[in-house]
C-alpha cells in the first residue's frame, strides 16, 4: 500500500474547479514532484495534503490514515515555504527549535535536535545570527532545518528555490538531493521549473488545468511523454514538434516532413516507439516529436542507435553554447533545433547531413494530442 493517496481529489471555489479529481500515489521515502505552469492547481494541491485548504470530494490518506478531517497540526507533516516564513526576531537556533519548544520538547533533546540539523546543513556556524544577517540560500536551509527536526510524516515544499538567484538555485537543489538521500524522508516538492523536477524527483506528476497529464519517473516522461503538453513542457530546449504525414514508399510505410527551404519532402522510417500494432494509414497527419540531443552532426550519431537518419539540411543559425552547439534548422513546416558537440564544424548557410536518431523519437495524434 502507498504512504501518501490523493483519491479522486477535487477543489471547487463557487463554480469553478481547481483540482479535477486527481489520483496520485507516493511510496514512503519517494520524491513526488508536482510540475505544470502557473495556475496549474499544483501548490493548491499541495495545500490540501498540508489541511490548508479543504477538499470538496476525494480522499487524502497518509500511511493508511484518513486525514481530510484532521487539522494541520494533527498531520505530522512539516512545509518549507517559498518566503522561509523565519522569525525575524529569533536566531537561527531558536527559529529552528521553534516547533519543538511549542510541543514541549525539553531543552536538552531541542539542542541536540538542533545541533544534528545544523550539521546535516552545514549552518553550524549561523546558529547565532538572526535572519537578516543571512543570504536568501541560508534563510532557506534554517527553514529546512526547522521542517527537519520534527521528523514528520511528510515534508511538502512549496517553491522553495523560486527566490533565489541561478547559481543558487543549483546549489540548493543539490543540497535537497544530499538531504533526500540522507534522510530516506517522504517528500512532495511544487515547482514551474522542470529542470528541477527531472534532477531531485524519483516521481513526477506533470499538471495542467487541474487535471493529471502524466506520471512517471523522470525518464519516462522525458523519453516517453504521454502527449503534446508534456513534451512541450518538459525539457530545454523543447521538444521539437514537427508535422508529419503517412505515406508509403517502396513498399515501406514511412514519416513525410517538408524540408524547409525547398527542395524534396524528407522521408523517415516511422520511429520503433510506434508499435507494429499501431495502424497508420496513408495521408494520415501525425506529429513526430524528437528532442534536441537526438538531431545532431554525423560524427556525434549515437553508435549504438538502430535508427538513425541522415537528413541533409540548411542551417540558419548556430549558437555556441559551450558544452554544446545549438543549431537551428527547417523541417515539417517549423524550426528544428539540433544539439551538436561543442567543436562541431558548422556553419550559418551550410547544407549539411542532420543524423536523426529515431530510437529517441515519439509519435503524436494531432487530433487528440496523445502520444501513439
Amino acid at each position: 500500500m502507498a504512504f501518501l493517496e490523493m483519491i479522486g481529489l477535487k477543489k471547487r471555489y463557487g463554480n469553478v474547479e481547481i483540482l479535477k479529481g486527481i489520483d496520485l500515489t507516493l511510496d514512503k521515502g519517494g520524491f513526488l514532484v508536482l510540475v505544470g505552469p502557473s495556475g496549474c492547481g499544483k501548490s493548491t494541491l499541495l495545500n490540501t495534503i498540508a489541511g490548508l485548504e479543504t477538499i470538496t470530494d476525494g480522499e487524502i490518506r497518509i500511511d493508511g490514515e484518513r486525514v481530510n478531517d484532521l487539522h494541520p497540526s494533527k498531520r505530522d507533516i512539516a512545509m518549507v515555504f517559498q518566503s522561509y516564513a523565519l522569525y525575524p526576531n529569533m536566531t537561527v537556533a531558536q527559529n529552528i527549535a521553534f516547533g519543538l519548544e511549542m510541543r514541549g520538547v525539553a531543552k536538552p533533546e531541542r539542542d541536540k535536535a538542533v545541533d544534528g540539523v545544523a550539521k546535516m546543513l552545514q549552518i553550524g556556524h549561523l546558529l547565532d545570527r538572526k535572519p537578516s544577517q543571512l543570504s536568501g540560500g541560508q534563510r532557506q536551509r534554517v527553514a529546512m532545518g526547522r521542517a527537519l527536526t520534527r521528523n514528520p510524516r511528510v515534508f511538502l515544499f512549496d517553491e522553495p528555490l523560486s527566490n533565489l538567484d541561478a547559481k543558487l538555485r543549483v546549489d540548493m537543489r543539490t543540497e535537497i538531493k544530499r538531504l533526500h538521500q540522507a534522510t530516506g524522508a517522504t517528500i512532495v516538492y511544487v515547482t514551474h521549473d522542470q529542470i528541477e523536477a527531472m534532477t531531485l524527483a524519483t516521481k513526477i506528476a506533470v499538471l495542467k488545468d487541474g487535471e493529471v497529464q502524466q506520471v512517471g519517473t523522470p525518464h519516462e516522461i522525458y523519453n516517453r511523454p504521454a502527449n503534446l503538453f508534456v513534451a512541450d513542457f518538459m525539457g530545454s530546449p523543447a521538444m521539437n514538434l514537427l508535422k508529419a504525414q503517412v505515406a508509403a514508399d517502396a513498399g515501406r510505410t514511412v514519416l513525410r516532413l517538408a524540408r524547409g527551404h525547398g527542395g524534396a519532402d524528407i522521408l523517415l522510417p516511422v520511429p520503433p516507439s510506434v508499435g507494429a500494432g499501431s495502424a497508420l494509414s496513408a495521408g494520415q497527419d501525425l506529429i513526430l516529436g524528437i528532442r534536441p540531443e537526438a538531431i545532431t552532426d554525423k560524427d556525434s550519431a549515437d553508435k549504438h542507435s538502430t535508427a538513425i537518419e541522415f537528413v541533409d539540411a540548411y542551417v540558419e543559425v548556430v549558437e555556441p553554447a559551450g558544452s554544446d552547439t545549438f543549431v537551428v534548422t527547417q523541417a515539417g513546416g517549423k524550426e528544428v533545433i539540433a544539439r551538436m558537440r561543442s567543436d562541431a564544424d558548422v556553419r550559418a548557410g551550410q547544407t549539411i547531413p542532420f543524423a536523426f536518431n529515431l530510437d529517441k523519437a515519439v509519435v503524436f495524434d494531432p487530433a487528440t494530442g496523445r502520444r501513439i
